[in-house]
């Protein structure tokens, strides 16, 4: 672990951009955005400006989704260089032992960089398909899928791809990609936090699962721009990074869209000269190597072009080629602007005359997807204590009225997950309860109708892979 400051922070002034331009940026996302969750912009090397919508925070580390795929090309272009593999090497090479009995021509033309590139020749995306293996053998299920097109010649978004390029370095080094990755870039970079979630056979998921700080997007970001020096010790080989942004495939022509300026190898292309890393709802690293810039973001957004249109139409312009003189009172107003953002708690009501009816009334629920069991209300005084039974066993839910109340939670996850609860009644007979996942994207809001003898349960999405409005759960006293 570096004992250096990871980032060194200054005034926007004197890194030739205004504080005012950062805060009109902040406005418009406000604005026009609403579910953004971080930023935090650097200039020259050094932060001008970072912020968190709370509950998120700056120690919480967020989901990555397909952020992580920039992070496992850098493994792939470590490995390469320490001799472990070639970008020209055949994709069967590495799994001889999971190769289908016939192996058709495009199949055995696909190599290393196609996987890099999004240039497989699959027509789609072949992630439904590893899931979907009955034995958890991913890399098997991807060779078995059809390879449609000459291998170099066709983009297609693929993770399946990611995931092959974490078991090639899996395979090759003898470590998970995140075990690889933590001597060699990680502890240098200052990451101490990064998780990596794994698919059934514990091989690092490659195509999404990282989950990271704002702050070490920042910095991974920060050393793409240096061209993968930091601190002054090289940590990525000489080249890597001017060749792993550039484009290496076309994935569409349209001027508007900055996901048709091309591909590289698991980073994005953008307008204006810029790439970046992203994931999905609005996980971000964007690299300006003109304005000598970067700028991580985390959000929970359904319309992704939309931040970055504001970061053109803000940010960009606003990057002078020389210092600005000092402004104290724009630097202050930014100063404060940034430490009050926060995400709206849910709107309503602090009580209701229904609170008193059904408070400590336990609502039993058949069988549903949520896993839930049964839910408990206690009203007494403002906010609500839930009491939430499931497969996993009980525990309390704290919901603040008008604040976030910090807790963990089973609700709508795999094991217990850290939350922030806010409740308030929006109708005699209607409390919703607002659920910030704040490690994540998601922040759900439950809505729960109380009728008599029975507590109906919505449960709508912010964003969502799948419908953002599941169907009505009922639950019923005794």
């Amino acid at each position: 672990m570096t004992t250096q400051p990871r980032l060194s922070r200054g005034a926007p002034e004197a890194q030739g951009i205004s504080s005012s331009a950062i805060g009109a940026f902040v406005d418009a996302v406000e604005r026009q955005i609403h579910d953004m969750h971080s930023f935090m912009l650097l200039r020259h090397g050094h932060v001008v400006a970072e912020g968190w919508w709370a509950p998120y925070a700056p120690a919480h580390p967020h989901m990555l989704f397909s952020l992580s795929k920039s992070f496992t090309a850098t493994a792939v272009g470590l490995a390469a260089a320490e001799g472990l593999l070639s970008l020209d090497d055949p994709v069967l090479a590495f799994f001889p032992d999971a190769a289908p009995a016939e192996v058709g021509e495009h199949l055995a033309a696909m190599r290393v960089r196609h996987l890099l590139s999004m240039s497989t020749g699959h027509a789609e995306d072949t992630t439904p398909a590893l899931r979907a293996d009955p034995d958890g053998d991913w890399a098997r299920a991807f060779l078995a899928c059809p390879v449609e097109h000459t291998p170099g010649t066709h983009f297609v978004y693929n993770s399946g791809a990611t995931y092959m390029l974490s078991a090639i370095v899996q395979r090759r080094s003898g470590a998970r990609l995140l075990e690889y990755l933590r001597p060699r870039l990680l502890e240098p970079l200052g990451i101490a936090e990064a998780t990596w979630e794994r698919c059934p056979r514990g091989v690092d998921t490659g195509g999404w699962g990282l989950s990271v700080t704002t702050e070490s997007i920042a910095c991974f970001g920060q050393l793409y721009l240096q061209g993968g020096v930091w601190h002054g010790r090289r940590l990525l080989p000489a080249g890597w990074a001017e060749e792993a942004t550039a484009r290496h495939v076309s994935n569409g022509a349209s001027p508007e869209s900055d996901w048709e300026q091309g591909y590289g190898y698991q980073f994005w292309r953008c307008r204006h000269g810029a790439y970046r890393g992203d994931g999905a709802f609005g996980q971000f690293c964007v690299v300006m190597p003109a304005q000598d810039a970067v700028l991580a973001i985390t959000s929970g957004l359904g319309d992704m072009q939309a931040v970055l249109d504001l970061v053109w139409e803000h940010l960009l312009p606003a990057m002078g080629d020389a210092p600005l003189p000092e402004d104290r009172a724009a630097h202050e107003a930014l100063r404060r602007q940034l430490a009050r953002l926060a995400l709206p708690t849910q709107a309503g009501r602090p009580s209701s005359p229904t609170a008193r009816r059904v408070s400590g009334t336990p609502f039993a629920f058949a069988s549903n997807d949520l896993g839930l069991e049964a839910l408990t209300f206690d009203f007494a005084g403002e906010g609500c204590a839930l009491t939430v039974r499931d497969g996993r066993g009980e525990h309390q839910l704290r919901c603040g009225f008008g604040a976030w109340a910090a807790g963990e939670t089973t609700l709508d996850s795999s094991g217990p997950r850290p939350v922030a609860a806010s409740g308030a009644w929006t109708g005699e007979n209607s409390y919703a309860i607002r659920l910030c996942f704040y490690e994540t994207p998601f922040c759900p809001t439950l809505t729960c109708r109380f009728e008599e003898g029975e507590l109906r349960l919505t449960f709508q999405a912010n964003v969502s892979f799948g419908p953002p409005r599941r169907l009505e759960l009922v639950g019923r006293v005794g």
